[in-house]
This record gives C-alpha cells, sequence and structure tokens, in this order.
C-alpha cells in the first residue's frame, strides 16, 4: 500500500485544563514519527513539520474582568492540519467576574472553543476537533417541542465555523450524527484500553461465562452492554426502570421500581458498563440490587468519571465492599483527590488519540480504530494464553 502524504504540518492546540493529555499526545505522536523518520519508513518525512519536538501551538485565552475572553495564537498555522483538543467537564479553572471567582463551566468552555475555531478558521489549511465528552449529549434528542436541541445546534454551528472533522469518544447517543451529514464525524470506542486495563489491574477477573457476567445499569445503555457481552462472550444482565407515567417531577416521570432482567448472578463476577459516571448514584444502586442478589464481585466501567458529587459515598460502598473498584479513561480532568483513591483506575487513553490524529493527517483510514473488534478480540486470545497486548502490539506478561 503507498504511504499517504501528510494534509498539512500538524499543530495542537490544548484548550482548558487537560493541558497534562495534550502533552501526552504530543509526546507520543514525536515518538511515533521519530521512528520513521530514522528509518526512512515514509517517503514524507522530510515534508516540512513532519517532524517537530512539539506540535503544540503557541496560544492562550484572556479573561477581562467582566467575564469576557479572548483568545491569542503566538505562532502562524497557516497551511497547519490544526488538532483542538477540548475537554468541556473541566472545572479545575476558575475566573475572575467583578471580583469573585467562578468555577468554568461547560459553556463558559465551549464559548473558548468557538473563539480558538473562529481566529484559527480561514487560515488553517484544516481544524479537527476532539472532544472526548460531546457538549450537551444529554440533549441530543427532544422529548417534547417546548424544549431545546442544544447538541445539534452546537454541532451544526462548528460545522458553519468550518470545522472538518470531530472526534467523539463513545456519545450517548451516536444519532447526533444526524445533526451535521456533511461534517466528517467518528466516534471511536474506548473499549479495547478499558477492558485491558481491568484485566492487568485485577489478575481475579475471569473471562468466562460460568463466572462473569456484564450488567447495563438501565435499558439506555443496553446497546453498550451488548457490545461488551458480546465482545467478551459474557452473559448480559439488564436492569429496567419502571416508571410512574401518570406524574412527571422536575420534568421527568419518576422511577417506581428497578427491576433485574437476566441470569442469577449468585457468585458471579460483576461488571457493570456505563458510558458515564455522573453522580455515582446509578451505579451505587446497581450494585447495592447485585449485591443483595448475591454477586461476588463488582467493577465499574465507564468512559468519562465525573463524580459531581464528591466521593464521600463512594468511599463508603467500597470500604463496605460493595463494589471493587471503578475504571475510567484519562480523556477529561481528573482531579489529584480522584487518582489517589485506592478504588480508582486510570485508562491511558494518549496512544489512541495520537494515532488517530496521525491517521487523520495523512487521510488514512480510521475504521479499524474506531471499531475496535478485531483487537478486542486479538487481547482477549491472548489472554487465553496468559498475555495481554496493548493496541500498538506490545505484548504485557500478566
Amino acid at each position: 500500500m503507498p504511504e499517504l502524504e501528510p494534509f498539512g504540518p500538524i499543530g495542537i492546540i490544548a484548550h482548558t485544563a487537560n493541558e497534562e493529555f495534550a502533552e501526552s499526545v504530543n509526546n507520543i505522536l514525536y515518538e511515533k514519527r521519530q521512528k520513521r523518520f530514522d528509518t526512512k519508513a515514509n517517503p514524507y518525512v522530510n515534508n516540512p513539520g513532519y517532524l517537530r519536538r512539539n506540535y503544540m501551538i503557541d496560544s492562550s485565552l484572556v479573561r477581562f474582568q467582566t467575564g469576557e475572553g479572548k483568545f491569542q495564537l503566538g505562532e502562524s498555522v497557516r497551511g497547519h492540519d490544526i488538532f483542538v483538543i477540548t475537554d468541556i467537564t473541566a472545572n479545575n479553572l476558575t475566573m475572575n467576574v467583578s471580583g469573585l471567582d467562578r468555577i468554568y463551566s461547560p459553556d463558559d468552555h465551549y464559548r473558548d472553543l468557538l473563539r480558538i475555531i473562529s481566529t484559527i478558521s480561514g487560515k488553517a489549511r484544516r481544524v479537527s476537533v476532539i472532544m472526548p465528552f460531546v457538549y450537551e449529549g444529554r440533549t441530543e434528542k427532544r422529548n417534547s417541542s417546548s424544549e431545546s436541541l442544544d447538541c445539534a445546534a452546537m454541532l451544526q454551528q462548528l460545522y458553519e465555523l468550518g470545522v472538518t472533522n470531530i472526534i467523539i469518544f463513545d456519545p450517548h447517543d451516536d444519532r447526533i450524527a444526524n445533526a451535521v451529514p456533511l461534517m466528517g464525524m467518528d466516534f471511536p470506542k474506548c473499549a479495547f484500553k478499558i477492558i485491558s486495563t481491568l484485566l492487568n489491574t485485577y489478575d481475579s477477573v475471569a473471562i468466562d461465562k460460568n463466572k462473569t457476567m456484564v450488567v447495563s445499569p438501565d435499558e439506555s445503555g443496553v446497546n453498550r452492554g451488548i457490545f461488551y457481552s458480546s465482545m467478551m462472550n459474557l452473559p448480559l444482565g439488564i436492569f429496567y426502570r419502571d416508571r410512574d407515567y401518570t406524574q412527571k417531577i422536575n420534568g421527568e416521570h419518576p422511577v417506581k421500581d428497578y427491576k433485574f432482567l437476566g441470569d442469577d448472578v449468585n457468585g458471579k463476577d460483576i461488571i457493570i458498563i456505563d458510558d458515564m459516571i455522573n453522580s455515582g448514584s446509578t451505579m451505587l444502586r446497581t450494585s447495592r440490587k447485585l449485591k443483595e442478589k448475591g454477586a461476588k464481585d463488582i467493577y465499574c466501567l465507564s468512559s468519562f468519571g465525573l463524580f459531581t458529587n464528591g466521593f464521600e459515598e463512594i468511599d463508603k460502598a467500597y470500604s463496605e465492599g460493595l463494589i471493587k473498584g471503578i475504571i475510567c479513561t484519562n480523556l477529561i480532568y481528573r482531579s489529584p483527590e480522584l487518582l489517589a483513591k485506592e478504588w480508582y483506575t486510570d485508562v491511558k487513553m494518549g496512544p489512541y488519540v495520537a494515532k488517530i490524529i496521525d491517521s487523520l493527517n495523512v487521510d488514512e483510514s480510521i475504521y479499524d480504530l474506531v471499531n475496535s473488534t478485531t483487537r478486542i478480540s486479538d487481547l482477549l486470545s491472548q489472554v487465553r494464553m496468559g498475555e495481554l497486548i496493548d493496541e500498538f502490539g506490545d505484548i504485557q506478561k500478566k
């Protein structure tokens, strides 16, 4: 297969507080391209800007005392293939508004993202946005004509500003792509890295349908649960929310009861799968009901750990043996307090994102990266032989 020519020199703009993650992506990208440069494996390695120690674009976001802001570039991006890595959930930044400190909200982060894009559009050769946790992803559809449709409006706004590609990891509902059919949109799955991290961290987990079960905490995540259970060849259980449709509280029909649909969980390890851990209440409620049914160890896997209600309840659940551990990715900001928790394990996604950037830069298909079924199958085959492999084929002894 002939080598593909880069679309332009790569430039990475680190938006929001997760700059450490963007720096790790930069370093991995440099190492990958350094190897190609040393071996002359690609005829385009001598192209201007192909190999740079630092792909990070010098830039800054400035805030005024009114709360307004502006974006500034410290170097030219003309002709560059720009990748903006953003995290709209980052909550460790504050702004001073009229003498008062205020935490940045997702709305503030999104407004800054628009500033970045409007500044570089027309100068950069192409603009791609890597937004792991999609802004307003939980308002992707209307339940009534009187509700806003924020996710679709956001995607259309990015498209109108000239964004060519947007990368979103494990969205709440991938039908959001219908809002912008002409914009490049990919939804990479975190499943491979999450599963490999689970198996590397906990030796006791057995990929055995007689010993382990996958559970979806509600019916809305059943497709995600089906994917994990099918790939791991494990039985699937689902919690169904029995709602009272005769009334509404805070805009939603209240839940009368949670009913479990699935095989007997007595004595089995449980892998709970969800797209995000918000407050953690759903995860803990599901774990408690499973323990009441005789479940053994419970592992909670999620792409995004937000922990909006703090850690007190989760600490208590862990100390009581309700959960064995929680595994989430580093695609969004995680506080030092979270990283220090005994029950928490970080999934390192930097190599994955670096590979996506490297591939998109030469317009190479990322189908196999996005649809990780083959890599998961290879991983589980290696597990059966007592080894684990990462996405680059490196063997890790278990």
